[in-house]
């Protein structure tokens, strides 16, 4: 019986010493006294948001990114990020660095051969420059930086339905290489509501992109920002501001889209994010 007792008490021991090593290897990894946290899937096409301690300045990869007043913000890294990135953490004189290692994904590639010309052709000189008006809005919009804190929430889905198509899949049409596809789709009827997927502000309305359609942009601070494209109509004016969960906008097929559908986008500034990262699995 002793013998026994002294065997559970030794097992119990270990697991707990086993316990304390993981923790303390988990807090060892992230090499940094002042990183107090680092959230979101690890992989490129990722949202991360983390805390420094007050008073912390943060670069990744030799880039300044700001902080809120609790030292709070936001990283992204785009389809084809570098699998290996770096925090630098600076306050005073002291210097941190802090490894941070993607994992690779695999995208969908489909290759279509005996597409006609015209299909793959530049539009025509008589729309370039409206493309290039509204592309430099877009753009504008995405570079926003401002205080909205909205990015720390948790994200819900924007509309629930048929994943039609999804983050970083691409055609190539006669051996040339399309544009990849920057957002997921969700195929739901013309009309279907849309809603805010986190607090925003507001900061791009197009009614009628020659790309996308209907176009909605949507600030959720720090360089965090929501598209949605292919709208039939947009409920919500520039500047406004929105709740999560507020109705913004309606399904549609607009631009060069082949049948109707919400593309909802993630950025972070210029770097484009796989929203799937940052919500719950889909309930329908």
């Amino acid at each position: 019986m002793l013998i026994s007792t002294l065997h559970v008490v030794q097992e119990k021991a270990l697991k707990s010493v086993a316990v304390i090593l993981g923790l303390m290897l988990a807090s060892s990894a992230m090499a940094s006294d002042w990183l107090l946290s680092l959230d979101g899937e690890r992989t490129q096409g990722s949202l991360l948001r983390g805390q420094v301690v007050p008073g912390v300045s943060v670069s990744l990869n030799g880039n300044r990114v700001r902080t809120t007043g609790d030292g709070f913000f936001a990283v992204g890294f785009g389809r084809d990020a570098a699998l290996e990135q770096t925090l630098e953490l600076k306050k005073g004189g002291d210097t941190e660095s802090v490894p941070v290692t993607l994992a690779k994904r695999e995208y969908a590639i489909q290759r279509v051969e005996g597409v006609p010309q015209r299909t793959v052709e530049p539009p025509p000189e008589a729309v370039l420059k409206r493309i290039q008006a509204e592309v430099a809005a877009i753009k504008k919009a995405r570079a926003s930086d401002t205080d909205l804190e909205a990015f720390l929430s948790d994200f819900q889905w924007p509309l629930t339905g048929r994943i039609s198509g999804v983050y970083g899949s691409q055609r190539v049409y006669n051996g040339k290489p399309g544009r990849p596809h920057y957002g997921v789709d969700v195929a739901r009827p013309v009309g279907t509501l849309v809603v805010a997927p986190a607090d925003a502000v507001v900061s791009l309305v197009q009614d009628d992109n020659y790309y996308s359609g209907g176009t909605l942009i949507m600030d959720h601070g720090y360089g965090v920002s929501s598209t949605m494209i292919h709208l039939s109509e947009v409920l919500v004016e520039p500047g406004q501001a929105v709740k999560q969960g507020e109705p913004v906008a309606k399904v549609g097929a607009g631009g060069r889209a082949t049948g109707p559908h919400l593309d909802w986008r993630l950025n972070w500034f210029e770097e484009r994010l796989d929203p799937v990262t940052i919500v719950p699995p889909m309930v329908q």
